[in-house]
């Protein structure tokens, strides 16, 4: 019988590094095209389509594999998707969220807007007239906002409707366990059913990451980012079980 999986998120987490990990795998099949990224429940047209659609359109490289993935980050900020899903792929559907420190997170963002022309604003600025309001966008001209560098990182506000949509498929995990820590990688794949022994030859070799370091932040601006977190990253430890591995204010 086949299964579907969704990876939503969230952005600049290491989602494209996970989704060679799970292509890895004989078992799985993800996505093809990779890019763009389908999207398909962002859009109640699309997601009316149906499954045959969904699956000749998107999953037509398929042979043994029984797991399919797909791999679409701005699926998080979008309430709808989960219902959309759900109907479409089932209640079973599971649902796996890769989470980053929100700061280092934020300053991934800020990057990856200016490096494709959205953001010409240095870093701190950005971040600090963030704090205050967030920045108009454009619909239509990307999928989502590029200028959630803070809002995007309070996980826990996004979690709910996939929560209330798919219960039982939800499975949430964090960079730097993933990039460290073989068992990580292990129980995504017994999450989906397949054989949790099986390492892929790219674990511990990340992609899509910059060249170039991270710019420094002015210790008194990440105490602030800390703080504007903080609430966050309680409700998130008590929906994981397990509290945050990056520094958190309580």
């Amino acid at each position: 019988m086949t299964q579907h999986f969704l990876v939503i998120g969230a952005q600049r987490s290491g989602t494209t590094y996970l989704r060679t990990l799970l292509e890895a795998h004989p078992d799985i099949a993800m996505n093809q095209p990779e890019r763009p990224e389908p999207k398909v429940f962002l859009s109640a047209e699309l997601a009316d389509r149906g499954l045959d659609w969904y699956r000749s359109t998107y999953f037509a490289h398929v042979t043994t594999e029984t797991v399919l993935g797909e791999k679409s980050t701005s699926y998080i900020e979008c309430p709808e998707a989960a219902d959309r899903a759900a109907e479409m792929l089932g209640e079973g559907t599971a649902v796996i969220v890769l989470l980053r420190d929100p700061v280092e997170r934020a300053v991934s963002n800020w990057r990856f807007s200016s490096d494709n022309g959205y953001e010409q604003r240095p870093l701190e600025q950005a971040l600090r007239e963030n704090l205050r309001a967030s920045r108009p966008w454009i619909p239509g001209v990307t999928s989502v906002s590029p200028y959630l560098y803070l809002e995007r990182g309070r996980y826990a506000t996004y979690l709910p409707p996939w929560t209330a949509a798919l219960p039982h498929g939800l499975h949430v995990l964090f960079l730097q366990d993933l990039l460290t820590e073989k068992q990580t990688l292990a129980d995504v794949y017994t999450h989906l059913g397949v054989d949790a022994g099986f390492v892929p030859s790219s674990w511990g070799t990340p992609v899509n990451r910059s060249s170039e370091p991270a710019p420094e932040l002015d210790p008194q601006l990440v105490d602030e980012l800390r703080a504007y977190y903080a609430d966050s990253d309680e409700a998130l430890a008590k929906l994981v079980g397990a509290p945050v591995p990056w520094p958190s204010q309580r």
